[in-house]
């Protein structure tokens, strides 16, 4: 008798691990995803991606209000799920994670337990980290804390984005999630309590959710610190700051940028340009290249198309 998984996540991340099951032919009695919501200026209501990709499939799909609706509860323990599998979806009710026989397992975008949270990618990004990784485990009463499967790491590039690493490491989560199904019917793994992955004089870095301030450029900031802030926010949300002449000031989204440590005695935030190809701000220990961007209102676009219909840049500064 085959194995039978339900199957949760809600974004294009949780795509590629549910189409690796189906592709290696793992019965998915069910994906459980978020309710549809109203989305761009109609508010038409919009399907969350893993819907789309279930039901293209012929999936039965569930989308919740609430997870601990008895008639929801219900329905899935009809299904009789040996194994739950969890990807980038919401906290779940210990009624849900604790019925598979053989348990819920999740997959997280840190190695754990570093970067517990809702956004491990940018976090380790914006702190400047040389490697990160994937971890599966099972999910228990809090955030992120349960024991460990299975992990892989990947290193991160000087100037990768967010995006560009969370487009490897969906690729990447497949193949974690597929060798986890197997050590786990295979009972050819062990899983370890975190605690046991680390000493105890380390320091835990978390991953809270982005907000609004937490993508203001500070141009006081040392350059690699903004560049990396740039960086492990683009494409989404975007870090930005606000550009101003005189009583004129615009809003700016920085999505890639270079920088150069120097010394020099320029003001914090003034921008220098040749008017064509090349745009840099003044900040204390050097300068920061910015070589995509987009204005309040306008495409985001390369620094030559935006230099071309912006003339005097200089005469503005960051602030």
């Amino acid at each position: 008798m085959k194995t039978r998984i339900i199957y949760m996540g809600t974004p294009e991340f949780a795509i590629p691990p549910l189409k690796a099951l189906l592709d290696e032919g793992y019965d998915v009695v069910g994906v459980i995803t978020a309710p549809d919501k109203p989305a761009g200026r109609g508010k038409k209501l919009s399907s969350p991606p893993l819907k789309i990709f279930a039901e293209e499939k012929g999936l039965k799909v569930f989308q919740p209000e609430k997870l601990k609706d008895p008639d929801f509860i219900q329905a899935i323990s009809d299904l009789k799920p040996d194994i739950q599998i969890v990807v980038a979806f919401r906290m779940l009710p210990e009624m849900v994670w604790s019925l598979p026989k053989m348990g819920t397992f999740n997959l997280h975008a840190s190695l754990l337990p570093q970067y517990r949270g809702a956004a491990p990618i940018n976090w380790a990004i914006i702190n400047g980290e040389k490697t990160t990784g994937l971890t599966t485990f099972f999910i228990d009463e809090k955030i992120d804390t349960g024991e460990v499967l299975l992990q892989e790491s990947i290193e991160i590039g000087e100037n990768e984005t967010a995006g560009e690493l969370h487009d490897k490491m969906t690729e990447m989560g497949a193949g974690l999630i597929l060798k986890t199904v197997k050590a786990i019917l295979d009972n050819t793994i062990q899983s370890r309590k975190q605690n046991t992955l680390t000493d105890k004089n380390t320091k835990f870095i978390p991953a809270p959710k982005i907000f609004k301030e937490d993508c203001i450029i500070n141009w006081n900031q040392p350059a690699q610190k903004i560049h990396n802030l740039i960086r492990g926010l683009s494409p989404y949300p975007a870090a930005f700051s606000m550009i101003k002449k005189s009583d004129a000031e615009i809003q700016v989204k920085i999505f890639k940028s270079s920088y150069q440590i120097v010394n020099h005695t320029e003001k914090t935030g003034t921008l220098f340009s040749d008017g064509k190809n090349h745009l840099k701000v003044a900040v204390k220990d050097g300068y920061v290249e910015i070589t995509e961007l987009q204005l309040a209102g306008k495409k985001r676009m390369d620094v030559r198309s935006f230099l071309s219909g912006f003339k005097g840049i200089e005469d503005w500064r960051f602030v």
